[in-house]
């Protein structure tokens, strides 16, 4: 199973970013996927994640700024990060909890991470 993220860059405050993470391989079935970041020496952190019915749960630090949304179809998740301020800058990482078959136990996947920095 792979997690292949996209979207990271460098944006000044105030703007807009959109991070893509796609799942693919031996997948059955999707639980749920998110979004942590890791800043320079902090811990990682939950930002965002979305249930396969839908149901999403965000840090506090993001709500009203971020979006978490997903197809199902393309296992792909999306987080629209908006009103960006320094303090998000970060190493964002994609996580997918899922199951490979019918019968099997669950797996917690992680992406490579991709660099999110915003200036001020």
């Amino acid at each position: 199973v792979q997690l292949v993220e996209s979207g990271g860059g460098t944006v000044q405050a105030g703007g807009s970013l959109r991070l893509s993470c796609a799942a693919s391989g031996s997948i059955f079935s999707i639980n749920y996927m998110g979004w942590y970041r890791q800043a320079p020496g902090k811990q990682r952190e939950l930002v965002a994640l979305i249930t396969s019915g839908g149901t999403t749960n965000y840090a506090d630090s993001v709500k009203g700024r971020f979006t978490i949304s997903r197809d199902n179809a393309k296992n792909t998740v999306y987080l629209q990060m908006n009103s960006l301020k320094p303090e998000d800058t970060a190493v964002y990482y994609c996580n997918c909890n899922f199951i490979a078959g019918p019968y099997s136990s669950r797996y917690n996947y992680w992406g490579q991470g991709t660099q999110v920095t915003v200036s001020s």
